[in-house]
């Protein structure tokens, strides 16, 4: 029996100890993975930089917001859609919650981590690339903390909020070429360049001494590797409307700059692929060192400049290799590589059949024929290069560039332009378009034309009624058409100190961009089954006309709207047009996205099935991040 209650005492003592040993032991592995875990995800935060940081839904986000603002006198609300119902009760609406802080300027076709994996080669990993549809995200894309409504222009051609875009690499980098620079809470634009070093103003003035800027002949522009957009933005007061463009953050958030400041641009780089702009759309094309190489892979890049310029437009150049002679030393270049450079440049300009008008200080302007009539190398048996073989020429949708030449219309006479005569600004506006005018657009007739301009007057007063924020001066700046057809409401809206980006989809039964841009407007060509090439935040403005008709069984209408909450500002307001129950089934997705929405009557009043739903996007933004820290480490 002793032995029995020694061995009863014994065990509850080791059966003690054994349990202490566990839980120290337990207790130390926890701490040791805990604080691993710690190390690791601090050290990722330092090496990883947040632009390629990974963007993913955030559930656990509380957004700043404020009180919605939309109030619209007059509505029309449609039954609830059958389809939208599972058995005897109505589907529930989803939710889309906020996408993490990494996400603020996400743009999912030009996506840096995407891009890293991309052959390099000519800058192809700097195009396109598009997220697979198992990819899409499904929440919204947040503000920054203190994210404020731009200035109003013109005073926003000169300066941005910081918080709007809290980038200050560029004040650093371009700090002795006064690109920008950062001035307490706001960045500063004093109208600097590469090659400005009076300022873009000064610049355009010495463009303007050699060819002619005021008299109408040019209103549209391209600028290829457009810094921040200076030179486009000092071009609208002089009725020129530029389209700008850049790689995504080549130099960190150039392209966001320029839509801060409401000049029109877009991400983009000349590599493997047509610029997405149709042929002769341009009246002057620019280049300030923009590092494009023209001399280079047969000329390709300047053979596709020679695309897009209208018969009779200038390409202008100004950097290496022009004034070598002068600048070499500072490019860090021998004389003999940019001797060669510019010799090749200038062989190229000429089997291209352009006619260098004048070479001034750092300035070099070459000219496109008015026809190819005369053009001696379509009149050799082996052109260099030859004349594309017959296609559409205004296909430039994932399309190869190709380093064959863009025959222009045919003429009869030397002095006939290619194509037609366009009427000088502003009448070209309203003039009929040459490729209407010559039956050359399928479905389109003068009278179509001519109605078409009537119609968007009535519908701008009917939209101007309805959302009075339209008819306020300064109210919105950069303004979307997704489906612009003629550029009807963006011709409406002329007169008004907005531009309009106009977007022919690639599905569209007419291709009508070419018209669009012989208007004196500016578009680029967009499939809405992917995203645009643009930041979160481009437009204080969106209208869609029959938009989501179009892509019915192509896309998910829920994407579409996704991408559109992505683009549009904080407080910026949508307009869309549709069948009633199409606009239903909208509603129910923009209620899920906080949108504030109403249906409304069509302008020719109830008995329309059309209707129009009217939208505001609500404020909100990311928490505060001094906020969130502390809330973290409590």
């Amino acid at each position: 029996m002793r032995g029995l209650d020694t061995t009863y005492k014994i065990f509850p003592f080791w059966r003690k100890i054994n349990h202490i040993y566990a839980l120290t032991i337990i207790t130390i592995l926890c701490s040791s993975s805990y604080l691993l875990g710690r190390w690791q995800r601090s050290r990722g935060e330092r090496s990883t930089p947040a632009t390629i940081a990974t963007c993913t839904t955030n559930n656990l986000t509380s957004p700043i917001q404020v009180p919605k603002l939309l109030d619209f006198s007059a509505h029309h609300m449609a039954e609830d859609d059958p389809s939208m119902s599972i058995g005897s009760g109505l589907l529930q609406a989803r939710t889309y919650p906020s996408c993490n802080t990494n996400c603020i300027e996400y743009t999912p076709c030009e996506d840096p981590r995407r891009s890293l994996k991309l052959n390099r080669t000519r800058l192809i990993h700097l195009e396109r690339h598009c997220p697979a549809k198992t990819e899409l995200l499904k929440c919204r894309i947040p503000a920054p903390f203190g994210y404020k409504r731009p200035f109003t222009w013109p005073v926003s051609r000169d300066y941005a909020w910081y918080n709007n875009v809290p980038h200050k690499e560029l004040t650093v980098k371009k700090a002795g070429q006064n690109w920008i620079r950062f001035e307490g809470d706001r960045f500063k634009f004093p109208g600097g360049g590469t090659m400005f070093r009076n300022g873009a103003n000064a610049y355009i003035d010495d463009i303007a001494k050699l060819v002619n800027l005021q008299d109408g002949s040019i209103r549209t522009a391209i600028d290829t590797g457009c810094g921040v957009a200076s030179w486009g933005s000092y071009l609208l007061s002089r009725n020129i409307l530029a389209m700008s463009f850049a790689p995504r953050d080549t130099h960190e958030a150039q392209v966001q700059f320029a839509l801060e400041r409401g000049v029109p641009a877009l991400i983009g780089a000349m590599a493997s692929k047509r610029l997405p702009y149709p042929s002769r759309a341009f009246d002057m094309a620019h280049c300030s060192r923009c590092l494009i190489p023209w001399d280079q892979y047969d000329g390709v890049y300047l053979i596709e400049v020679d695309r897009v310029l209208r018969p009779g437009g200038y390409w202008i150049l100004s950097g290496p290799p022009i004034r070598w002679k002068r600048s070499w030393k500072s490019w860090e270049r021998s004389r003999e590589d940019l001797n060669a450079e510019q010799t090749r440049l200038e062989n190229l300009a000429k089997k291209l059949c352009w006619k260098k008008v004048v070479e001034k200080d750092d300035i070099a302007i070459w000219q496109k024929p008015i026809n190819h009539f005369n053009c001696k190398r379509t009149q050799t048996d082996n052109p260099n290069p030859p004349l594309c073989p017959t296609q559409d020429l205004d296909l430039a949708w994932y399309t190869d560039l190709q380093t064959c030449l863009t025959p222009l219309p045919e003429v009869s006479v030397n002095e006939e332009v290619a194509g037609g005569q366009l009427a000088k600004w502003p009448t070209r506006l309203t003039a009929i378009p040459p490729r209407i005018n010559s039956g050359s657009l399928n479905g389109v007739t003068p009278e179509m034309f001519q109605e078409d301009i009537k119609l968007w007057k009535r519908r701008m007063l009917h939209y101007k009624k309805v959302n009075y924020q339209l008819g306020q001066q300064g109210r919105y700046r950069n303004l979307l058409d997704m489906n612009a057809y003629l550029g009807g409401f963006a011709a409406a809206l002329v007169d008004d100190p907005v531009w309009v980006m106009n977007v022919v989809p690639v599905e569209a039964k007419v291709n009508t961009l070419g018209v669009i841009y012989e208007r004196g407007l500016i578009g680029t060509y967009q499939s809405w089954c992917e995203a645009m090439s643009t930041y979160p935040r481009t437009y204080d403005f969106i209208h869609a006309d029959s938009i989501f008709t179009l892509y019915k069984d192509r896309c998910e209408m829920e994407d579409l709207l996704l991408e559109m909450d992505r683009i549009l500002r904080p407080e910026g307001s949508v307009i869309i047009r549709d069948d009633v129950d199409v606009l239903v089934k909208i509603k129910k997705i923009t209620d899920a996205l906080e949108w504030d929405s109403q249906i409304v009557n069509h302008e020719d009043g109830p008995l329309k099935r059309e209707k129009l739903l009217f939208a505001i996007k609500t404020y909100w933004t990311v928490p505060n991040p001094t906020q969130q820290q502390s809330n973290t480490r409590s």
